[in-house]
């Protein structure tokens, strides 16, 4: 295939999880995934070339990651012109339920043309139980329901559909994801942390600045964070500095991990209505102590001497703290997306919300009653990232994983080769 030849190094994406769990989390709630790559980007930073789990040679089948019953498949070729074909991307994490619906775009992105998100906290509990709470399971079969439905009536034809770290985790996840398969035609896949943290990748790629040599893309999730180092080097040396699109991107990867800690976990274990400096130090610390092995395995901070590096978050968290920072009176998209925040202005919200009540971050129109007590948790994982590797300022992205599977569908259907070849290198 076509894209197979172009894109070396992008993930396989229809490597999935074992039942309930991949083999990072069967070791135990404190096990953290890393890995250092050499995809053919960059040289690896810690001197080993081997390649990520054995995804070096292969694009994937997102519609081996999960699909709506009756989507067409890549092989059965749609009658309906590029442009027109329907996409979805549904991404059921361990605090929300997303959805994204579009069409390929003219230059070689997408256009959305409906979208979906709702917190159903469906890891609740999970890292002591590793068992889906039948009030969880409830709260997002109801976001499914709606979900399915708005991809019956944009007649999807492409889909890819996961879930991440609370199904990764529970034991009890296979009889899950049967029962939403057989109430809402949805057959969701449990993705590994690999190719999750390699989706969040190509799903902010295009906020990268050009100007940049080392990137730090981090998602700060509900159960788990996955932080990913790309080395530009390479690639702008072959693209005459132009900077990669969303799955060159995925060639960029040096090194990764995935930390057990998400705001959920962070936030059941340290407590979510009551945080104050004690607390929130604890907690920065146990996140430092989870990077620890990352950091200095890699020497990642070495490394950036004399280099251009950006942070580029793509999160709740960092979203949430770019919208109090701005003073917003509700959350504007517009606004926050590709927003630059110095990394003082980060602090000062930080430091704000921690003299703030719980009732007081319930007030904050960027926050509300649901994110109120897990904030801090996003903002001490966040601070543990500022400083493992120090940085002036840092890039928000409201944008990740589901925007990662729609591109990964659209170049799985050449149509991304295509509108590169009608416009020449570029971005999307």
């Amino acid at each position: 295939m076509e894209g197979q030849a172009k894109n070396k190094g992008i993930a396989r994406m229809s490597q999935i999880a074992g039942p309930g769990e991949d083999a990072a989390a069967s070791a135990g709630p404190g096990a953290t995934a890393t890995s250092t790559a050499a995809t053919g980007a960059a040289p690896p930073l810690n001197g080993h070339a081997g390649a990520v789990d054995g995804l070096q040679n292969s694009v994937g089948k997102l519609t081996s990651l999960g699909s709506p019953i009756g989507c067409a498949s890549p092989v059965r070729r749609s009658a309906r012109p590029d442009l027109a074909r329907v996409y979805a991307a549904l991404d059921l994490g361990t605090n929300n339920c997303r959805l994204l619906v579009a069409r390929p775009s003219r230059r070689g992105g997408f256009k959305v043309i409906d979208a979906f998100s709702r917190i159903i906290r469906l890891g609740e509990g999970v890292a002591a139980s590793r068992q889906l709470s039948e009030e969880a399971i409830e709260r997002t079969m109801e976001a499914l329901r709606i979900c399915a439905d708005k991809m019956l009536h944009h007649r999807v034809e492409r889909a890819g559909l996961i879930a991440t770290e609370a199904c990764r985790l529970a034991d009890n996840a296979p009889q899950f994801l049967r029962r939403v398969r057989s109430e809402t035609d949805l057959d969701i896949k449990i993705v590994s942390r690999e190719a999750e943290a390699r989706l969040a990748v190509s799903g902010c790629a295009s906020l990268i600045d050009a100007r940049s040599d080392l990137v730090l893309v981090f998602d700060i999730g509900g159960g788990s964070s996955e932080l990913i180092w790309l080395d530009l080097a390479r690639h702008k040396r072959a693209s005459n500095g132009v900077p990669p699109d969303r799955l060159q991107a995925q060639t960029c990867i040096v090194a990764w991990t995935s930390l057990p800690a998400g705001v959920v976990t962070l936030a059941e274990r340290y407590g979510s209505r009551v945080v104050d400096g004690d607390i929130f130090e604890a907690m920065v610390a146990d996140v430092t102590a989870l990077l620890g092995p990352f950091v200095a395995g890699n020497r990642l901070r070495q490394r950036m001497a004399g280099k251009r590096t950006q942070l580029l978050g793509t999160s709740g968290t960092v979203t949430t703290v770019a919208g109090v920072h701005l003073r917003l009176p509700h959350y504007d998209r517009r606004r926050i997306d590709g927003f630059w925040l110095n990394v003082d202005e980060v602090r000062a919200v930080t430091t704000q919300l921690l003299a703030s009540s719980h009732a007081q971050r319930v007030a904050q129109p960027c926050i509300g009653s649901e994110r109120a007590g897990l904030v801090l948790a996003g903002c001490a994982i966040l601070e543990a990232v500022l400083r493992a590797w120090p940085c002036e300022r840092l890039r928000v992205a409201d944008r990740g994983l589901r925007e990662g599977i729609l591109a990964t569908l659209m170049a799985e259907d050449g149509i991304h080769a295509r509108a590169r070849r009608r416009r020449g290198q570029g971005r999307w």
